[in-house]
């Protein structure tokens, strides 16, 4: 061989650069993550109107429709006060309203010309959309201290352990984070915020009402109780009744499946991303 001629790599060297890369990416994600995460919590510390304002929505559901549903006992609770039924339903309502139009906040970015910015960073397109993701979480936590000091005051019978309240909160995150990776997933593919806007409104109240947020599954048409089951709200609502009221629940089911969502929603947000940027 001439003494110019480049050395083969041993075998396998160049399959390392590419774990290598892999192996990265999760600290990658946890830190994009943290970062944005942090710019949420800085921004609600700055301005508290969003939290206030937002708190009205949960408090008229569960004094106005809590208190009069619990008189007419029309819906099936399995022995349980409706109020305390209606809580952890409300508490995913909540958290599905704040982050089903977080796309928005996007496309405002892609306008600014910061989401431009962003794409020719060297971080992976999945860590910006988790981080995002994530960054809705914090918001819709804001909703969990509303939702269970209110519950408290109205009599709710809320779990005390204060490990099955941070499952509870984690639930909360993660459904906040697959609505807003669905909506960020809308974004990529409508492009602008009026369409947004449009669409956000058409599916939130049907993502809503077909799911157990409000009366249990058993008493839907069949129609609606197939959309149910495919419904990751159905889910969240089920593990946060387990867990902050005791009613059956599949807990370790539930989780499962908002995990895989926010995987799948991730993964259509991150491959609709440039899109979004060129739009």
């Amino acid at each position: 061989m001439p003494s110019g001629a480049p050395a083969a790599p041993p075998a396998g060297s160049v399959s390392r650069p590419v774990r290598a890369a892999w192996g990265a990416q999760p600290a990658i994600l946890g830190r994009r993550a943290a970062a944005l995460c942090l710019v949420e919590l800085q921004k609600m510390a700055h301005d508290r109107t969003e939290i206030y304002t937002r708190a009205i929505q949960p408090l008229l559901w569960l004094v106005i429709f809590g208190e009069t549903f619990s008189r007419i006992h029309a819906i099936p609770t399995g022995g349980k006060p409706y109020l305390d039924y209606l809580a952890p339903g409300i508490l995913a309502q909540s958290a599905l309203f704040i982050a089903i139009f977080y796309g928005i906040q996007i496309i405002w970015e892609r306008d600014a010309g910061v989401l431009a910015k962003l794409m020719v960073t060297p971080t992976p397109r999945p860590a910006l959309i988790l981080g995002k993701s994530f960054a809705a979480g914090v918001r819709a936590l804001a909703q969990v201290v509303v939702v269970l000091v209110a519950s408290a005051i109205l009599g709710v019978s809320l779990t005390a352990n204060p490990l099955r309240i941070a499952a509870a909160a984690l639930i909360v995150v993660l459904g906040a984070g697959f609505f807003s990776t669905l909506s960020m997933t809308i974004a990529g593919l409508a492009l602008s915020r009026d369409r947004l806007m449009g669409i956000g409104q058409a599916i939130t109240m049907p993502l809503f009402f077909a799911s157990n947020a409000l009366y249990p599954v058993k008493v839907m048409p069949g129609w609606v109780q197939a959309v149910s089951k495919v419904n990751p709200l159905s889910y969240q609502v089920d593990a946060l009744r387990g867990l902050l009221v005791g009613t059956p629940a599949h807990v370790g089911e539930d989780f499962g499946v908002v995990v895989l969502a926010l995987a799948v929603g991730v993964a259509a947000a991150s491959a609709l991303l440039g899109r979004l940027a060129r739009g």
